[in-house]
């Protein structure tokens, strides 16, 4: 395949795939396709190389953990995708009112055009080239801007993907802050963000001026509510292993505890075991992720500082003859008890391996608690009392729930991934990320025997007996 130049402005770039997609609207599912493959066979040919750029990227991750976080969530989604795609993109018959037979109607699928995919670097992979997927199964042209905090895999994944695709059909755009903003301000017919709120903010804004329609997948502080009624220990395992994964640095990852009082010191000794069990070691355990950057392992020990200073009680779960070495920013895991509400780790996401531990007297407090944020990009409830498991479900909004587990509604095809309110806004995954990025044209067919007329003006008594007749049908 004849590769155009990456190097190209980045608005060469978006021209060159803007005039491709007015181009060839109807995009025949055979393309589609072959897209798809294309795909899959770079990760199948790359992912190797792929996972150690990621691990240069964080200094201490292991390409295993980038196997089941990034491509095996890669692959689930292109064989739903390969799967449906055919049966998503055909044209729907709807029902047609009375009042306007015997016309037809149907809405037909078609690409929105031109989509923007601007890549997180938690997971800089299945982040990025998933949203990128589902835009080309839609039919769609694709630009990617990756992350500049991991150069390594956004570099290779620059040099792979024009190597399999045309520039018109998919490319990336490298560069940091400055170039990301540019890239949020091309007239895109689709901006896909994921990142922190902070950024969120800015890209929603870049885009407003050319009224370029945008899905941001944010982030936020996501409860994890244990029950009365809830086995701890079979509970703290589930919970350390969502928080602790890629060392927190999850969007979905559980952001803090609401413990029932009393039970603080049965929760410490459960998470400190299910650490111990997931992560024998911490310090060069390549399975124990380090934080991506010195200045996100400074703000992390930051948050720390503030709420021992504050009066919080700190507890650090060691395991293994070592501590995790602070030059490869291995965090040791941290439970933080009674912390203030002022405290930035109660304010911000937290986005690494500290986790605060609030305790509730009634589960409605733990609901309260709940409603003080801005709402949450996930929630997790685990115990065994369905009427209070309803309860939680049914006063509380969030983008997605997980009942005893953590993480685990993500990985499901069928069901919507996004935030609510300062956590996103748009989902994807399954048939709900193809309409994400498809335009539901609405198509009336007008019969030839039509009694439009009948609505004509001038009006008069005939006029009245009709609308008479239709008020008593509708």
């Amino acid at each position: 395949m004849t590769q155009t130049p990456p190097d190209l402005p980045m608005r060469a770039l978006f021209d060159a795939q803007y005039q491709a997609s007015r181009a060839q609207i109807d995009v025949p599912l055979a393309l589609r396709l072959d897209r798809l493959q294309r795909l899959r066979a770079l990760i199948d040919v790359h992912g190797a190389a792929l996972a150690e750029a990621v691990q240069a990227d964080f200094g201490v991750r292991s390409p295993r953990l980038t196997e089941v976080a990034d491509f095996f969530v890669l692959r689930a989604l292109l064989g739903d995708l390969e799967k449906h795609t055919g049966a998503w993109m055909r044209p729907r018959r709807v029902r047609t009112p009375i009042y306007l037979q015997p016309a037809s109607a149907h809405i037909q699928r078609q690409p929105l055009g031109v989509v923007g995919v601007i890549g997180p670097w938690n997971y800089p992979l299945q982040l990025t080239l998933g949203p990128a997927a589902t835009a080309l199964a839609a039919g769609n042209r694709v630009m990617i801007k990756p992350s500049e905090l991991t150069p390594h895999s956004s570099a290779l994944l620059a040099t792979v993907l024009h190597q399999a695709f045309e520039a018109d059909e998919l490319c990336v755009v490298q560069g940091g802050a400055d170039v990301a903003h540019e890239f949020a301000s091309l007239p895109f017919d689709h901006l896909f963000f994921t990142g922190s709120t902070a950024v969120g903010r800015k890209v929603a804004a870049a885009a407003a001026a050319n009224l370029t329609p945008t899905t941001l997948e944010l982030g936020g502080k996501s409860p994890c509510i244990i029950d009365a009624s809830c086995d701890i220990g079979s509970a703290a395992i589930k919970i350390a292993h969502g928080k602790l994964l890629n060392a927190g640095q999850t969007c979905i990852a559980p952001d803090y505890v609401l413990l029932p009082k009393g039970r603080e010191a049965e929760f410490e000794q459960a998470f400190a075991a299910a650490v111990a069990s997931l992560f024998p070691t911490l310090a060069g355990n390549p399975d124990y992720a380090s934080i991506v950057s010195d200045r996100h392992h400074a703000r992390l020990q930051a948050m720390l500082s503030e709420a021992r200073a504050q009066g919080a009680r700190v507890v650090e779960v060691q395991t293994g003859a070592a501590q995790a070495a602070a030059s490869s920013r291995q965090m040791t895991p941290a439970l933080v008890f009674n912390p203030q509400p002022g405290l930035r780790l109660m304010n911000e996401e937290i986005f690494g391996p500290i986790l605060p531990v609030l305790s509730y007297r009634k589960l409605d407090e733990a609901i309260a608690t709940i409603h003080a944020a801005p709402r949450p990009l996930a929630l997790y409830w685990f115990g065994s009392d369905t009427v209070a498991r309803d309860h939680v479900l049914q006063h509380t909004v969030s983008g997605g729930v997980t009942v005893n587990d953590t993480l685990l509604h993500v990985a499901h095809e069928n069901l919507p991934f996004g935030g609510v309110g300062e956590s996103g806004w748009g989902a994807y995954h399954g048939e709900t990320g193809f309409l994400r990025f498809t335009q539901q044209k609405p198509v009336l067919l007008q019969s030839r025997f039509a009694m439009g007329s009948l609505f004509y003006p001038p009006y008069g008594q005939r006029f009245d007996r009709i609308m008479g007749l239709l008020k008593r049908w509708l």
